[in-house]
């Protein structure tokens, strides 16, 4: 019932680099924590009251189905007690994130992971209470008293399990190896962020650089082409001499998947990684299949881009330059107030609420020394209002990221608004939806100002890097992951020299290799062990269908579809009410067919015939 909960509490995020501070900044760009919590002390006093709230839920476990009354009150107490966790952990976070070298924040922080081990620990006996009361007994109660429908969902979503879960002893062997099971991960981002050797290159201009994971990030859109040439060679090089390692560490966690699969009784991997939210696997292969079968709009966009870049053939370290240099500023002031402008379309509740926020102090702006890099929106603190971070850098990328979060965020203000804490919370599945559809009402309404042509091909150009990015890299992750899961769960080994060789022939057959759209250099084959993604299994695939399901909502709405608002709005309101899957197909999105991911193969192309009409004009 608080597994998206307590696995994490900030999973809504963007990657980006935190940059030296870019505007003077004032109280005003800053986050308002003490609308959580007036004071340190205070957060004292509510950690006091959920220790509390911990003895007495104790005192459930055995006794949860000996009456209806004490049904009710036991789950109040877990759902009261899992709202009050949500505001100390995200007060604690965010108080680290926005100094990350303050002792206070870290101190808060790490009390705050403590807290939430004792959460999980004192109401784990709660599933597994559930499936003995079984299916008949809990309706039963939930019929009896009508105040419990809002436990309809939670109660379903445990009971659908049953045959994959094992008895108490059964149960509690999991959980103790579960202690013992992170290994992989661990060896992954220490080497990985600590321990990896980085090298040293000299650029075109001088400047000697260290390529670690931030210079890599910068330098590889760096103008001059041999130095991108440079950057990547030496990066890349250097994960290769630790292809046997990463292969064993990448190997150790796909053994460990396939194990937990067939304890659970599932057929394999996938299958019970998508069970957690009821997803059908024919929505993870339909996204493959219908990528796989689009490759030429993918390598219509590569060609295009060797051409607006100047480039006779295209090589791997080409796409990351942007295509269209601006010098153009976005203060938020100004991001701030084209975001509103493009989201009129859906109506007017949602701008005027949306209007309103942004200058209550929910956001943390600016970059500073020692913030959090990246961007991300958090929505469970359920009483209070989501929060965002951003560091945003004046440039039209930040207002891309500006709307993506708030995307974010109205999700969580109408689910908190709508839902009862314990459906609030809505699975990755249906959050990036959320954040994809306003950056499309964000393009389209830039569009409709634009001044310029060259200011409209940078409107374009964001546009088409981010589906490449967010659509036809993911899907491509996602065929790899597949691919090696499969064989993990047929019990074939894999080395990391194999692992190379598997998505290797993936990201040439995505980036057109064989038909000359694009050279891809072996060294490049081992970026495989770059992904920390995929240490999240199966994850990274619903930013595709969320980017799919979002540009079809959009287009509908933009174009007036009667009732399409509504139904979109009527998704965000849900929050975790509802099966994901099931919620959206309602909606008239079915992720399981072909139609949606033809809608952002369509946009795709129709931003690139505007690109190329442009181009033709002035030619």
């Amino acid at each position: 019932m608080h597994k998206h909960l307590i696995r994490g509490l900030f999973a809504v995020a963007v990657a980006l680099p935190a940059l030296p501070g870019i505007a003077a900044e004032t109280e005003a760009d800053k986050w308002n924590l003490q609308d959580m919590y007036a004071t340190a002390a205070d957060w004292d006093k509510d950690a006091l009251v959920l220790d509390k709230q911990l003895k007495e839920i104790s005192g459930c476990s055995g006794h949860l189905g000996e009456s209806v009354k004490r049904f009710k009150t036991c789950l109040d107490l877990n759902a009261d007690l899992l709202k009050r966790y949500a505001r100390l952990a995200s007060y604690a976070s965010q108080l680290h994130d926005q100094d990350t070298g303050a002792t206070a924040g870290l101190d808060l922080n790490q009390r705050s992971d403590v807290l939430g081990s004792k959460v999980e620990e004192a109401t784990s006996f709660l599933r597994p209470e559930v499936l003995k009361l079984g299916a008949v007994k809990v309706k039963q109660y939930l019929a009896q008293d009508k105040s419990l429908s809002i436990y309809d969902h939670p109660m379903d979503d445990i009971l659908r399990t049953a045959t994959h879960t094992l008895d108490k002893h059964g149960e509690e062997l999991i959980a103790n190896f579960g202690l013992a099971t992170g290994t992989a991960g661990a060896v992954y981002s220490t080497l990985s962020n600590s321990d990896m050797p980085w090298p040293k290159v000299k650029l075109s201009d001088g400047t000697e650089v260290v390529i670690d994971q931030a210079a890599y990030t910068k330098y590889r859109a760096a103008n001059n082409r041999e130095d991108r040439k440079l950057v990547f060679d030496a990066f890349w090089g250097k994960w290769k001499e630790f292809e046997r390692t990463y292969g064993v560490t990448f190997y150790e966690m796909l053994k460990k998947d396939s194990v937990y699969a067939k304890v659970r009784r599932y057929p394999d991997s996938l299958t019970q990684s998508l069970d957690g939210n009821k997803l059908p696997p024919a929505v993870y292969n339909m996204l493959v299949e219908q990528t796989r079968a689009n490759l030429p709009t993918l390598h219509r966009y590569f060609k295009l881009r060797a051409k607006m870049l100047g480039v006779k053939e295209l090589r791997y370290f080409d796409i990351y330059p942007p295509l269209i240099h601006s010098d153009r500023k976005y203060p938020v002031s100004m991001g701030t107030q084209l975001m509103l402008a493009s989201v009129k379309p859906l109506g007017d509740d949602y701008v005027q609420a949306m209007t309103k926020a942004v200058t209550q102090r929910w956001m943390d702006v600016y970059p500073r020394p020692k913030k959090r890099s990246g961007a991300y929106m958090n929505g469970i603190a359920y009483d209070v209002h989501p929060y965002l971070l951003l560091n945003h850098n004046d440039d039209y990328e930040s207002v891309s990221t500006l709307a993506h979060e708030w995307g974010h965020a109205m999700h969580s203000y109408l689910a908190n608004k709508t839902q009862p804490f314990i459906t609030a919370d809505y699975p990755t599945f249906t959050a990036e939806i959320a954040s994809t559809t306003n950056e499309v009402f964000l393009l389209d309404h830039m569009l409709k100002i634009a001044q310029s042509d060259d200011e409209r091909l940078l409107y374009l150009g964001s546009a088409l890097e981010n589906l490449r990015g967010t659509f036809f890299r993911q899907a491509m992750f996602a065929d790899f992951e597949r691919e090696v899961h499969a064989k993990v769960d047929k019990g074939e080994s894999l080395t990391g020299e194999a692992l190379s060789k598997i998505y290797g022939d993936i990201l040439k057959s995505y980036h057109g290799d064989k038909e000359g759209v694009m050279k891809i250099d072996d060294l490049y084959t081992i970026e495989w062990a770059y992904i920390p993604h995929f240490y999240n299994r199966f994850y990274v695939f619903q930013y595709a269908t969320s980017i799919s399901a979002g540009s079809m909502f959009a287009d509908e709405i933009l174009r007036g579809v009667p009732g399409a608002k509504d139904k979109y709005l009527n998704i965000l309101k849900a929050g975790g009410s509802r099966y994901p899957y099931e919620m959206v197909k309602e909606a008239g999105v079915d992720l399981a067919s072909p139609k949606p991911y033809q809608a952002v193969f369509a946009r795709m192309n129709k931003i690139m015939d505007q690109i190329e009409a442009i181009q033709a004009k002035h030619q």
